[in-house]
């Protein structure tokens, strides 16, 4: 019952933050926290680690759209 409070939690801090920040950290945060509870009780710990992994990732794939010329998602070519 801890855990779910503590990913209820997280998920409405990283929505209370901006969009552009919080992209990938609460379906990271989600997985993270699922996957740590179940490997030995550690869910807060795992849904940090998976909403930095989440937030790392689609960083990278933000930069690789910009570098091929695209627009981001949610963001048109002016």
């Amino acid at each position: 019952m801890k855990t779910i409070a503590t990913l209820l939690a997280i998920a409405a801090l990283t929505l209370a933050a901006n969009t552009a920040d919080a992209k990938g950290c609460i379906k990271g945060a989600v997985v993270g926290g699922v996957a740590g509870h179940y490997a030995g009780h550690h869910g807060v710990l795992g849904a940090v680690a998976g909403c930095i992994y989440g937030r790392r990732h689609a960083r990278q794939q933000q930069l690789q759209q910009q570098q091929q010329g695209q627009a981001p998602a949610g963001q048109e070519k002016m």
